[in-house]
């Protein structure tokens, strides 16, 4: 049975996963919270990391090193910059990047990273079963895509600048941990997943979508994930 760490970065993220689990103990370490527990049998250690590359990364390492998880999944909302995409539509990570690592000063492609590459690719078996899952979803209200998201430390209004991304690495969505994570996990050789689920679209005023839209998007993760791990072993 694999020890899984879910990482989210908000409040309302957090509360849809923790109603999904059973036999519930709470630990802090460094003013984080992990909240260990079962779903569906599988071992699952909760935490809030805050929002932003710093606190994802800091987060990450901490539940490696503490708790020995075997994969680390992200999940939370995002926004869309896949015309295709619409608010509600789930994102499964294929690739994370992070749009706003810039050393081009040097002859690197926006977003590469040294000893690590521009892209970091996330865990194929999860892809392969999130699939399988998935795979008669065309009947639902909302779609299932597998896709690249891009990660930077701001929360994206700009047209311009969501248009640029979307030019620059082919991204499905924005947000602000996914990359920070899939780069620890990467260097500490640890499978690595997410699930996003659209709450907006940057178009100049989308943080009162964001807000509008946070708490649903939350529980259609949650959802997501709580069918998945029902059915792995």
């Amino acid at each position: 049975m694999q020890k899984i760490g879910i990482i989210v970065a908000m409040e309302e993220e957090a509360e849809a996963i923790a109603e999904l689990m059973k036999d519930v103990s709470k630990e802090e370490v460094y003013n984080l919270t992990f909240c260990k527990g079962k779903i569906h049998n599988q071992r699952c250690i909760l935490v809030q990391s805050g929002i932003g590359k710093v606190n994802a990364a800091r987060t990450t390492q901490i539940m490696i090193d503490k708790y020995k998880v075997d994969t680390v999944i992200n999940v939370g909302a995002s926004g869309s910059i896949n015309g295709l995409l619409n608010i509600g539509d789930v994102l499964i990570g294929k690739q994370v990047v992070q749009h706003d690592f810039d050393i081009t000063a040097f002859g690197h492609s926006r977003g590469f990273i040294t000893g690590i590459g521009n892209f970091i690719e996330c865990d194929p078996t999860f892809i392969e079963n999130i699939q399988k899952l998935f795979k008669n979803n065309s009947n639902s209200d909302y779609k299932i895509k597998l896709g690249i998201i891009a990660t930077g430390d701001i929360f994206c209004e700009d047209v311009s600048i969501k248009d640029k991304i979307r030019a620059n690495f082919d991204a499905d969505v924005v947000d602000m941990e996914c990359a920070a994570i899939g780069q620890v996990c990467y260097l500490d050789n640890i499978p690595f997943s997410v699930i996003r689920t659209i709450s907006d679209t940057p178009n100049g005023n989308n943080a009162s979508t964001f807000d509008d839209n946070l708490e649903s998007a939350s529980k259609r993760c949650a959802d997501i994930l709580n069918k998945y791990l029902k059915t792995i072993e």
